[in-house]
């Protein structure tokens, strides 16, 4: 496992050294209930292949994952698509916000990667494909509760209605692609599935059993399932790599080396191929719209791991 390490001593370390930061950062307050968080948590979750779990913190309350689902959306259209996803989105970093739109009037509608928001629209479009809103945000549910092995994970609904009073960006994205003929469904619909995948609640410890498949080569020994294949566990960890955190991507592998998606909630789902799938938490974020602590937090894993992907 790279470096051997006392996982569980290795966590209570980081957490007490990054202690004093806890609250650092902005709650995402555009949108109205998550302005309501406390940002005076911080929780770590590892997830090994061997079916080990260690945590520390807050590592047990459910958060909203937001954007961390598009890893698990696109998981599904692939599995569903295949490789024709690819006709409709890019696989290219963007280098803009996430919520950017200059991007698609240059390039007629098809968004960069599957992890900015319209990306993750046009995702949610595929999804959408043969189903009602209800049917397709519930196939997305199942398939985190499958992962996860735990049918307590929800919707938080609260979030999910404040997203769709405040969310007029997103509106503005997927009409702008509804115009180029990059989404087949009624964009309010589209947005009905979007808003409510990013308003599931999940807490670290959940995130991180989630994202095991993609730490041992698409497969989660531990529970004898095979999610995607080796081929496709690889690919989607590059996207992450390259596209997981907008444009402080580059930044996160920099500083981290891993293959890593964030999410305005505070969450970073991270992975160490081979090793574990470890999920962080704090909801106060950078400008980038990326958790300041939980950055920090893997910063410090990865280097007395040894796990980044580059070498320690």
């Amino acid at each position: 496992m790279g470096v051997l390490v006392d996982l569980q001593n290795l966590l209570n370390n980081i957490y007490d050294e990054l202690y004093e930061r806890i609250g650092t950062g902005a709650v995402a307050d555009y949108i109205p209930e998550l302005a309501k968080v406390d940002k005076n948590q911080f929780g770590i979750s590892v997830a090994t292949t061997d079916g080990q779990v260690f945590s520390v913190g807050d590592a047990t309350t459910a958060f909203s994952i937001q954007s961390i689902s598009k890893v698990f959306t696109l998981t599904l259209a692939l599995g569903r698509y295949g490789n024709s996803v690819w006709k409709r989105v890019g696989r290219e970093p963007s280098g803009s916000s996430f919520n950017s739109i200059v991007q698609l009037e240059f390039e007629k509608g098809r968004p960069r990667n599957p992890f900015i928001n319209a990306g993750a629209i046009v995702i949610s479009d595929l999804i959408l494909s043969g189903h009602q809103p209800r049917e397709a945000i519930g196939e997305i549910l199942d398939f985190m509760r499958y992962l996860a092995q735990d049918e307590s994970i929800i919707v938080d609904h609260d979030v999910a209605k404040s997203e769709m009073r405040t969310g007029h960006r997103n509106l503005a994205l997927a009409s702008f692609m509804k115009s180029f003929a990059n989404l087949d469904h009624d964009a309010a619909h589209v947005l009905g599935v979007y808003f409510h995948q990013c308003a599931i609640a999940m807490s670290c410890e959940q995130l991180a059993s989630a994202g095991l498949f993609l730490a041992d080569g698409g497969r989660n020994k531990a529970l004898g399932l095979r999610v995607v294949s080796a081929e496709r566990a690889r690919r989607i960890n590059a996207l992450m790599m390259m596209c997981g955190h907008y444009d402080a991507s580059g930044d996160f592998a920099y500083r981290v080396g891993m293959p890593g998606k964030s999410g305005v909630g505070g969450g970073i789902l991270a992975i160490a191929p081979e090793k574990a799938s470890i999920a962080v938490w704090s909801p106060g974020l950078d400008g980038f719209g990326n958790s300041v602590l939980g950055t920090a937090a893997l910063e410090l894993l990865a280097h007395r791991t040894g796990w980044s992907v580059f070498g320690a």
